[in-house]
């Protein structure tokens, strides 16, 4: 799968690229422990830390970074960044704009009186023929002062100009400066095919499968780990 991000020529050396979300893990998955005593289990067990799939869903994809750092006081936001004149017309110079609440009205993303945000792009991104763009929330970022809204978007049709990229700002009492450099959406291709479901009770092959499996399972832990985790990952 090849991914091509391109900017305004002006930008090539300013901004921060977009890279593998792995790049982009928090801190504290971090300095997690990785078994924590449990009161109810009377030892200790392990964490998030060490499930693979909450880790693999963090690193899956590219995550797109924020451009430049951003100031947050008071409700208001704002910016000092110069951008030198640019080639292409109609293109962003402000980090980040915002949606009337209007439109969200009506859905469970209004929440009250949330203001939703526009994370401008500054890259275009082309995937391949036949695949679209999943665009998410950070995976288990709630840390992050905002949650992005989920979009899909046929970047394999549509990527002459940048996507942007709308979140509900979720914490009015956040201060403090959002970072250059930090992930601001997780992205990854889908392919863009007709799914085919069946549903069917198991087979008597299936139900010994099972058994095996859920035996392997409860006699210790890391069978998914060291039988069934993929070695080579997207992103």
């Amino acid at each position: 799968m090849n991914i091509t991000f391109r900017c305004d020529p002006s930008l090539i050396d300013l901004l921060p690229s977009p890279v593998p979300a792995r790049a982009t893990l928090p801190e504290w998955l971090r300095q997690m422990a990785p078994r924590v005593p449990s009161s109810l289990h009377r030892r200790a067990i392990r964490t998030v830390k060490q499930c693979p799939p909450f880790v693999d869903a963090m690193t899956h994809g590219f995550t797109v970074l924020l451009p430049c750092d951003v100031t947050v006081a008071a409700g208001k936001f704002s910016w000092d960044w110069s951008l030198p004149p640019l080639a292409t017309y109609g293109h962003p110079r402000a980090p980040l704009s915002f949606h009337v609440p209007e439109q969200i009205a009506g859905s469970p993303l209004a929440q009250g009186q949330h203001s939703v945000i526009k994370f401008n792009s500054f890259w275009t991104i082309e995937l391949e023929m036949g695949w679209s763009l999943m665009v998410v929330h950070p995976v288990n970022r709630d840390d992050l002062p905002f949650r992005l809204v989920t979009g899909l978007v046929d970047a394999d049709r549509f990527n002459e100009v940048g996507i942007n990229f709308p979140a509900v700002w979720s914490d009015p009492d956040f201060a403090g400066v959002l970072p250059r450099g930090m992930p601001i959406a997780q992205c990854y291709p889908v392919p863009r095919e007709t799914l085919t479901i069946v549903c069917e009770a198991m087979s008597a092959a299936h139900v010994s499968r099972y058994d095996a499996l859920a035996e392997t399972i409860l006699s210790g832990p890391g069978a998914y780990r060291k039988g069934f985790r993929a070695k080579q990952r997207a992103g």
